[in-house]
């Protein structure tokens, strides 16, 4: 799913197969923009194995581990490397577009690729003691994409580096020492320790009910071990031998290339990623092709219909728009406002892609809520009473081989209902008393109104991913901006007890839907809901350790992080920042006329999505998307450019040999975006160490060039 954080996450199953997510994740594990997450409904299907061979037959015979034994040191230390690059790649993503792929194929085709390398050696050696199983691998994937997972629910692109300083006097507004913040490695380690794991316990008592009575879809996990089951076949290691060595030599590449483009950087405003591709003026308006393997990786796993939609409003906004409004200085706004005030021609650029996320944001939770509110019904009806927990849910007579096997053993190692109520009780009594220590502005009660209702909203999300493997962790973070904010008041700091509200709220929704996602991908690969829930537990421990370190060396290793013409202009921070201004402070924090088009943009997102849901499917597919629509026009078009080459090199790669791009086309991806997103590892260090490059390539107009000549000639 698109969730992931920004929120919509992208997997090859959301709208049209395929999910997105912005700002979010990995939410429910796809790709994130923003983090609302849109798959194509899924309604209450039930799991396909009836329909197809029996799974378990395959590995019938085999000993299955036990829940301690799923649990390897070997797989830790894994699951550790894996977790630190995946949170370098989710990091730099989340610092420049907010735009996430799901990273779960890769992170259980390496996991399978390093455990399986591992293990054969020590056979060839004698020292092998425990071998390699799809359970383990489970146990690998979900620590590595828990612990990515914080770097996007830990807010560093959005709420929480809105927070800083550096957000606040970018847009000049309400940047008093109340409403600031800045980003500190103990408190961002505090803070994310004591909110991170409580959406573990808030729906961990639901778990049978949804996975077993309910029988809740969850695509995301579905998928994911659908992959796993095949890796530990025969021709499915074959396979993903062949996907690992392709995913190494693009890896290498993007790595390079990141390496080679790196020398002629040494200057502001230098380097490939500044080629004037469509000429000097469409530059100016941020059109233009940078040469990023990320997002051209992106690209190509994003579905058509995203990286269309995003270029769709990259020539809305920048092409036409803004030029427009541009004009009219002096007279909608004041001439004397810096570009980057809220009052200006920022204000327009920020609050009109506010508008169309809260629009299609508002549209999402109301279709997911009534899905949700439906398919409770239907099951209330089936079994006339609605358990409260997993002992008081009825048994269901299973008819397939595949569901009796995996039911067995997922009833057999339980998880105490007393674990999850102490849990979520202490946890929740340490946050109350923690969260105001780091924020003065957010109250006690604040905190305990927001735990109060957090288990509820918390079932919501996680019921509703099942049904439709949307996530809406940013739709409730953005609820508690918008009512902790207003509930503290300007005069209080509700700017940054907003900011903090939302981070609290999103942790537990968007954990709570991710928990139920692995304990689906456990069910179906007949891993223990504890190691399931330990490996949870661990990764994001771990990730609360990596993201805030990983986030700590950008910040100190790009002194201009968080700056709109920066190379890391962390978007999502501001359109944050100013969402909880808008909170507290109301319209008037509007420029002139900008009002009236927030509406035009907000109802045209419900109309648009209503026109997708209303008319056939054949035709859906070609109306954009209003959230993708909306990335590009804080941003520009650079990326949305990148990613459509990458849509193009997978469509004609499909069109020469379609059975090539189907099993490759993933792991080439993932090559070029690990590849150029591990790359941020040498490139920061070299910045801290004050290692400059040694060339500045630009590029002039030949006016700035002739007079530059005559400058340097007399």
């Amino acid at each position: 799913m698109v969730t992931h954080n920004g929120e919509r996450s992208f997997h090859g199953d959301g709208y049209e197969n395929a999910t997105f997510a912005v700002e979010e994740t990995p939410a429910s594990r796809t790709m994130t923009i923003e983090n609302e997450d849109h798959g194509d409904g899924g309604g209450s299907r039930r799991d396909s194995d009836d329909k197809l061979p029996s799974v378990e037959m395959i590995f019938k015979g085999k000993v299955e581990p036990s829940w301690t034994e799923q649990l390897t040191i070997r797989a830790f230390v894994v699951s550790f490397v894996l977790g630190v690059l995946f949170t370098f790649i989710v990091m730099k993503l989340n610092l420049t577009t907010g735009i996430i792929p799901s990273l779960n194929v890769s992170a259980g085709l390496l996991g399978f690729f390093f455990l399986k390398s591992w293990t054969k050696l020590m056979e060839k050696s004698g020292l092998l003691k425990q071998p390699f199983t799809r359970q383990e691998n489970t146990v690998i994937q979900t620590c590595v994409v828990a612990t990515s997972g914080i770097a996007f629910s830990g807010g560093f692109g959005s709420y929480l580096f809105g927070m800083s300083s550096t957000v606040a006097d970018a847009s000049s507004e309400t940047n008093v020492a109340q409403n600031t913040k800045d980003p500190s490695l103990s408190w961002i380690i505090g803070f994310l320790f004591v909110v991170s794991f409580l959406g573990l316990f808030s729906v961990l008592p639901l778990r049978k009910i949804m996975i077993i009575d309910y029988k809740l879809t969850y695509p995301s996990g579905t998928a994911t071990a659908h992959l796993i089951n095949s890796f530990h076949t025969p021709q499915g290691a074959k396979l993903a031998r062949q996907q690992v060595r392709t995913l190494g030599k693009f890896f290498s590449f993007s790595f390079l290339w990141g390496f080679f483009q790196w020398f002629f950087t040494a200057g502001e405003g230098c380097g490939f990623a500044n080629f004037p591709t469509f000429g000097l003026k469409a530059f100016d308006n941020r059109f233009y092709f940078d040469f990023s393997a990320t997002y051209v990786g992106v690209g190509m796993i994003c579905p058509y219909l995203i990286n269309i939609s995003v270029l769709v409003g990259a020539i809305l906004s920048w092409g036409l728009m803004w030029p427009l409004i541009k004009n009219r200085k002096g007279d909608w706004y004041s001439a004397e406002l810096s570009e980057s005030s809220l009052h200006g021609l920022q204000g327009y650029r920020v609050f009109i892609s506010i508008a169309m996320i809260l629009g299609d944001g508002l549209y999402n939770f109301i279709k997911v809520l009534g899905r949700t509110i439906q398919g409770f019904i239907k099951q209330y009806k089936k079994k006339e009473v609605i358990p409260v927990t997993e002992r008081d849910s009825p048994q269901k007579v299973s008819n397939s081989y595949d569901d009796e096997v995996r039911t067995k053993l997922f009833l057999k190692d339980g998880i105490p209902l007393w674990v999850s109520i102490a849990g979520y009780v202490a946890i929740a009594a340490v946050s109350m008393g923690v969260v105001p220590k780091i924020f003065h502005q957010m109250k006690w009660y604040y905190v305990l109104v927001i735990y109060i209702v957090a288990p509820a909203l918390a079932f919501c999300n996680a019921y509703g991913c099942g049904l439709t493997d949307w996530s809406l962790a940013s739709t409730y973070g953005k609820l508690a901006i918008f009512g902790i904010g207003a509930w503290a008041g300007e005069s209080h700091g509700g700017v940054l007890a907003g900011l903090a509200a939302c981070g609290v709220m999103m942790n537990i929704v968007s954990t709570a839907s991710d928990l139920m996602q692995d304990f689906k991908t456990g069910y179906m690969t007949r891993s223990s809901p504890r190691s399931m829930f330990v490996s949870q537990i661990i990764g994001t421990a771990m990730g609360c350790l990596i993201s805030p370190s990983v986030f700590w060396l950008f910040y100190k290793a790009f002194k201009d992080l968080g700056s709109p013409e920066s190379q890391y202009p962390a978007p999502y921070a501001a359109v944050y920042r100013s969402m909880s201004i808008l909170g507290v402070e109301g319209f008037g924090a509007l420029p002139d006329h900008c009002l009236t088009l927030c509406y035009i943009f907000f109802f045209g997102a419900i109309i648009i999505n209503l026109i997708r849901d209303t008319i056939a499917k054949k035709w859906a597919k070609y109306i954009p998307l209003p959230m993708a629509m909306a990335i590009p026009f804080y941003l520009g078009s650079y990326f949305a450019i990148d990613m459509c080459v990458g849509s193009l090199i997978l469509f004609i790669w499909g069109k020469l040999n379609k059975a090539k791009a189907d099993a490759f086309g993933s792991a080439v991806a993932s090559g070029l975006i690990c590849g150029d997103g591990i790359w941020t590892l040498p490139s920061s260090i070299l910045a801290l160490a004050g290692v400059q490059p040694p060339i500045c390539m630009k590029f002039l107009s030949r006016g700035t060039n002739s007079r530059v000549d005559k400058f340097l000639g007399s």
